[in-house]
């Protein structure tokens, strides 16, 4: 399968899985916000949550033993660099009302100008920080 192939069929996945919770759970499917009503909210809607996520980790994992699909993660970032990275990926969430999932794939679809703001605002941030660090910093390939 070509990548084009491999990034439709997990374009469609993704969605069929965000309609699917929101047809049958009235849930958006977004994952900072799964989480964090894992982990802060009352417990007596946890099971949908757990099996949501345990379904994101399940998947990924079967995907990476199918073998080579044209993905290579890097093995050379330092481990500081990434924990900084993923608490503020955590921050932006929490400042962004949710992230890129349940904007970008939920809230575009119901026409959200809040989630088009929001994925605006993800996309030129992403952008501005590759350009800085790859031509300013010269840190990315």
């Amino acid at each position: 399968m070509t990548t084009w192939m491999l990034s439709l069929l997990g374009g469609v996945l993704i969605g069929l899985s965000a309609t699917l919770l929101m047809w049958l759970n009235g849930r958006i499917a977004g994952i900072s916000g799964i989480v964090h009503g894992l982990v802060s909210e009352p417990h007596n809607d946890s099971l949908w949550r757990i099996a949501f996520l345990l379904g994101l980790m399940i998947a990924g994992g079967i995907t990476m033993r199918l073998g080579d699909l044209g993905t290579h993660s890097r093995q050379d970032f330092p481990v500081l660099t990434l924990v900084i990275a993923g608490l503020l990926v955590g921050v932006g969430t929490r400042m962004g009302g949710g992230c890129t999932s349940g904007h970008g794939v939920c809230g575009l679809g119901r026409l959200s100008l809040r989630s088009l703001a929001a994925v605006v605002t993800f996309v030129a941030t992403a952008m501005a920080t590759v350009f800085i660090f790859r031509h300013v910093f010269g840190v990315l390939p």
